[in-house]
């Protein structure tokens, strides 16, 4: 086992600067807007609150995922396997001073993973590069109460692959499927 060295809890840090967009000048815009039903700031709060609880119960339940609305992109819980890099238990290896990782021994060695993807949408939107996902913090604790529970139920995602292909390619399975179906209406197996 690899020895480690005993951390400095009190020595200096590096915070990364946080940006909310829940600002207090957005939320009293939206509140001022005329078209605005809701003129307290502390309901809006609570409308994108049960926005994303929703959202996150969809992505937990159902397996393949969901379309947010507006087409905004896609998400769905995935599993994968561990990165090659050793994902560290830092307040063990600070007790015995020995590294000691992670193991995820109810998931089987597998990872839980929040895919977000537009991909096939991004052409739609005039900033498309600015669109990025960070999921919310009741999202985050129910993926991580849920997931090993059922860990088999995800889909297996190789972590080189890309999401975008994915999904076109579910879509083309389920056209397929449709169009199957139209077909084997007409079909008569003792026409020649």
């Amino acid at each position: 086992m690899k020895s480690a060295i005993k951390l400095n809890r009190k020595g200096p840090r590096y915070k990364a600067p946080r940006f909310n967009t829940l600002s207090a000048e957005w939320l009293s815009e939206i509140a001022e807007h005329p078209d605005s039903k809701v003129t307290n700031e502390h309901k809006i709060k609570k409308i994108i609150v049960e926005a994303n609880k929703a959202i996150a119960d969809a992505i937990v339940d159902f397996r393949d995922g969901i379309e947010l609305p507006e087409q905004l992109g896609y998400m769905f819980l995935g599993t994968c396997q561990p990165k090659v890099r050793k994902n560290v238990d830092f307040k063990t290896t600070d007790h015995y001073l020995k590294v000691i990782q992670h193991r995820n021994w109810e998931s089987d060695n597998y990872l839980a993973k929040i895919f977000y993807t537009n991909y096939e949408t991004k052409y739609k939107f005039k900033f498309n590069d600015l669109w990025g996902f960070k999921g919310c913090r009741e999202l985050t604790k129910k993926v991580g109460v849920e997931y090993p529970e059922n860990w088999k139920k995800y889909i297996q995602v190789d972590h080189t692959l890309k999401v975008a292909r994915l999904y076109r390619k579910y879509l083309y399975q389920e056209e397929k499927k449709v169009i199957d179906k139209e077909r084997l209406k007409d079909y008569n197996p003792l026409e020649l």
